[in-house]
C-alpha cells in the first residue's frame, strides 16, 4: 500500500529538528505576514535554515502563502517569492490568485498547493487550478470521507487531507468580534481575554470552547474539539491520498512531536502491515487520547457526518 507524506507544522527551527526525528516528511512554515494561522512564526532567516535542514535529512518545506492580500501587500509578493525559490523551497501554498499571478513573474517553476481551506469541495475546483499550475488540492475539512474519496479518483493533482488538530470555523479581518458579543450580552463570551493562548469563546447553551485569537490577519475561531483520525487511516491510504496532515496551531511542542511518532507508526503499520494495523489501531487512539488536554475532546470532524449548514 503505498506510503501518503506525514506533513506537520512546527513551532520552530529547534521542534523542526525534533520533527524530523520524529519520522515527518513534510513541514509547513511561514510568516502571519503572508500566511493564516500558523504553528509558529519563521522569519527569513528561519525559513532559510529550516530549508537547509531539512533537505538534509531528505524532507520537504512548503511555505505557506494562504492569506487573502489586499492592494497593501501585493506589491511585496513578488520579492518574498523571489526570496523563497531562492532559498530552495519545495512549494508554496496559497489561496489568494495574487499569489498565483506573481509566481509566473518571478518563479514559473515553483510547484503549487491551491489551499483555502473550506472552498475544495469537488474535483471539478482542484481541476481547474491544476490547469493554472498548482500540482496539489487541500480538501475542505467540512466535507465527508466519500467526498474526499470520490475528489481523490477524479483529481488530476495530489489530494492532501488533515487527519489530526483542530479545524478553523470562522475567520474575520475584524479584531472586534469578542468585544461585539460581550456588548450584546449573547450567549458567547470572552473567556481570558488577557492570554492570547489562552481565550476562548464560551457557547454555555452547547458546553463548547472555541479557541479564539488575533494575529494581523484578523480574528480566527477554532472547531472545540480536536479531529483525530489516528485509527481510521484505512479507506484514506487505500485511496491513495497523497499528504496526511497534522495542524498544531495551538498545540505545543511536546504534543505534536508526540502525535506525529504515533501517526508515523500507524502510516508505516498500515502500509506495510494492515492487519496488524487493526489490531493495533485503538492502542494508538488511547496513546493519543493519554496526551490530549482535558478541554479538547477527539472527534473524526466531518469524515463520517454531514455538514449542517
Amino acid at each position: 500500500m503505498k506510503k501518503p507524506e506525514l506533513l506537520v507544522t512546527p513551532i520552530n527551527i529547534a521542534h523542526l529538528a525534533e520533527l524530523i526525528e520524529a519520522g515527518a516528511d513534510a513541514f509547513v512554515i511561514g510568516e502571519q505576514r503572508y500566511a493564516l494561522r500558523l504553528a509558529g512564526e519563521f522569519t527569513r532567516v528561519d525559513v532559510k535554515k529550516a530549508i537547509e535542514m531539512a533537505h538534509t535529512a531528505g524532507k520537504k518545506v512548503y511555505v505557506s502563502m494562504n492569506a487573502i492580500f489586499h492592494n497593501d501587500k501585493v506589491d511585496e509578493l513578488e520579492d518574498y517569492i523571489a526570496f523563497l525559490q531562492e532559498a530552495g523551497a519545495d512549494r508554496i501554498i496559497y489561496g489568494d490568485p495574487a499569489v498565483l499571478m506573481a509566481v509566473r513573474a518571478v518563479a514559473p517553476d515553483m510547484p503549487l498547493h491551491w489551499n483555502t481551506e473550506m472552498t475544495v469541495t469537488n474535483w471539478y475546483t482542484c481541476n481547474y487550478w491544476g490547469k493554472r499550475g498548482a500540482v496539489r488540492a487541500v480538501a475542505a475539512r467540512e466535507i465527508s470521507l466519500d467526498e474526499i474519496i470520490e475528489m481523490k479518483e477524479h483529481a488530476e493533482v495530489e489530494i492532501e487531507v488533515q487527519v489530526h488538530g483542530m479545524t478553523c470555523m470562522f475567520q474575520s479581518k475584524r479584531t472586534l468580534l469578542g468585544n461585539y458579543f460581550e456588548y450584546q450580552g449573547k450567549a458567547l463570551e470572552v473567556g481570558n481575554r488577557t492570554e492570547q493562548k489562552n481565550m476562548f469563546l464560551h457557547d454555555t447553551e452547547r458546553e463548547n470552547k472555541y479557541p479564539i485569537y488575533e494575529d494581523e490577519n484578523g480574528t480566527h475561531i477554532m472547531s472545540p474539539n480536536d479531529m483525530c483520525m489516528i485509527d481510521e487511516l484505512q479507506e484514506l491510504m487505500e485511496a491513495e491520498m497523497d499528504s496526511l496532515k497534522i495542524d498544531g496551531v495551538l498545540k505545543t511542542p511536546e504534543y505534536i512531536v508526540a502525535v506525529t511518532r504515533l501517526y508515523r507508526e500507524a502510516i508505516d503499520l498500515c502500509a506495510d502491515n494492515p492487519d496488524r494495523y487493526e489490531d493495533v489501531k485503538m492502542e494508538l487512539f488511547e496513546k493519543v487520547q493519554a496526551i490530549q488536554p482535558d478541554n479538547r475532546e477527539l472527534d473524526t470532524g466531518f469524515f463520517f457526518k454531514e455538514s449542517v449548514y
